[in-house]
């Protein structure tokens, strides 16, 4: 008797249905991955909306805190009075906050300056001249920050507030 041997050939290659099973695989993991980018990209905007907004607030907040106090007198707004500019001396020199263009620019003998940042609009500025007659004035400052930055919740808007005193 003799026996045969059989060899089992192997064909180089795959068949159809090994290759729709790896091109389901690589078509989920690619919508994973492109789903993952796409909410590290929404992450991204509101971090960047909020971080410009916070920063622009804590500096416009410490410049009024370091310009109001320096000031001889507040020639606008009048003692009770409110009003969308503050109009203070400073050494000798006029120095006016307003809005102008969705931005707080500031105005003096040198120039004008916008004190907020590119990505960040201001809005609802006031300014209210509070005291007595003869006292030390206070001016109480309030605004609106709101983000350019648009993002899936909306823009991200701040109000702020403070009173700061002359010295």
């Amino acid at each position: 008797m003799r026996y045969k041997l059989y060899t089992i050939r192997f064909q180089k290659g795959f068949t159809l249905v090994e290759m729709l099973i790896y091109m389901g695989l690589l078509s989920i993991l690619l919508v994973v991955m492109v789903d993952l980018f796409a909410a590290s990209l929404d992450v991204q905007l509101e971090s960047t909306a909020t971080s410009s907004v916070d920063r622009d607030g804590k500096f416009l907040y410490a410049r009024f805190l370091y310009d109001i106090p320096r000031a001889q007198n507040i020639v606008s707004p009048t003692l009770g009075a409110s009003s969308n500019t503050l109009q203070i001396s400073i050494d000798g020199i006029n120095n006016t906050y307003a809005i102008n263009e969705g931005s707080l620019k500031l105005t003096n003998n040198n120039g004008i300056n916008m004190l907020n940042s590119f990505d960040t609009t201001v809005s609802n500025l006031l300014f209210q001249h509070l005291g007595n007659t003869g006292g030390k004035p206070v001016i109480r400052v309030s605004y609106t920050l709101n983000s350019k930055t648009s993002r899936t919740a909306g823009t991200e808007s701040k109000n702020f507030q403070t009173s700061i005193g002359l010295r």
